[in-house]
């Protein structure tokens, strides 16, 4: 509804009805001043785009690299999985880049197995 309204006098619009049109809208004067200034620049008050996100650090040769690494020792760790795959990131980035793949692991138990049977 807003919107509708600003489309009609989005230019003309004093500091003071700015603050009435803030409470009425329940929204803040910063935020309508910001709309102003977008109409004024682009000449449209539609949401802008999102801007993105920043870039993986697992490009598609470097998620080669990583599903070999898998295959080629499936009990590493992700750290030692992002350093067979010739990445310098962080052990969140393997695991995003590894759900991103479809690559599900279980680290093996390792060990001798309990007397007593699973804890």
């Amino acid at each position: 509804m807003i919107f509708l309204f600003f489309q009609a006098r989005v230019t003309d619009i004093s500091a003071a009805e700015r603050a009435q049109i803030a409470s009425r809208f329940s929204v803040s004067v910063t935020w309508i001043r910001k709309l102003i200034r977008q109409q004024r620049e682009t000449g449209s008050i539609e949401p802008r785009p999102h801007g993105g996100g920043r870039a993986s650090a697992f490009d598609p040769e470097a998620g080669r690299r990583l599903r070999e690494a898998v295959r080629a020792d499936d009990d590493a760790t992700l750290r030692e999985l992002a350093e067979a795959a010739g990445v310098a990131c962080c052990a969140s980035a393997v695991h995003r880049a590894l759900r991103r793949l479809g690559i599900t692991r279980k680290k093996s138990r390792g060990g001798r197995p309990s007397k007593i049977g699973r804890s």
